[in-house]
């Protein structure tokens, strides 16, 4: 039986919770170019998992949290129509101690941080329905893995 939230049905909806980190932050630490602590970084509680969207979308504000800088925009296609998107990043997005370096959409302050197929896919993730939740690829045993064919 679905679930409603202010009249919106939420059967099959996945939320997990995520880390964003600055990835040039993480390096900068890395290369002993700023201090350990500095990585400015957001853990989001509630992302939306949407295999609907390409990549990972981050709202505004936490791009403008981040840091993170844009290097270009391209069309994309949303549920409102045909619009330009801005790119930023990379990022670092870790999910259940998955970790993987991936680009931004930005995305509108009132829209939910999506995690599209691309993080999936590099982190190895399937969606489980009816569990409303992420599993490994059982295709490789649950372990994240690589497929380089």
């Amino acid at each position: 039986m679905p679930i409603s939230i202010s009249g919106i049905e939420t059967m099959g909806r996945v939320v997990v919770p995520i880390m964003v980190e600055n990835v040039y932050d993480v390096m900068n630490v890395k290369m002993n170019k700023s201090p350990a602590g500095s990585v400015r970084s957001i853990s989001i509680p509630d992302a939306l998992v949407d295999t609907g969207a390409t990549t990972l979308c981050l709202p505004t504000r936490f791009i403008q949290q981040l840091g993170l800088v844009s290097f270009g925009s391209r069309s994309s296609m949303s549920s409102q129509g045909r619009r330009i998107a801005r790119i930023y990043g990379p990022v670092r997005l870790t999910i259940q101690d998955r970790l993987c370096n991936i680009d931004v959409v930005e995305v509108p302050d009132e829209v939910p941080t999506l995690v599209g197929q691309v993080p999936l896919g590099l982190l190895d993730f399937v969606v489980d329905p009816p569990g409303r939740r992420l599993i490994g690829n059982p295709a490789h045993g649950g372990e994240q893995m690589l497929e380089m064919y």
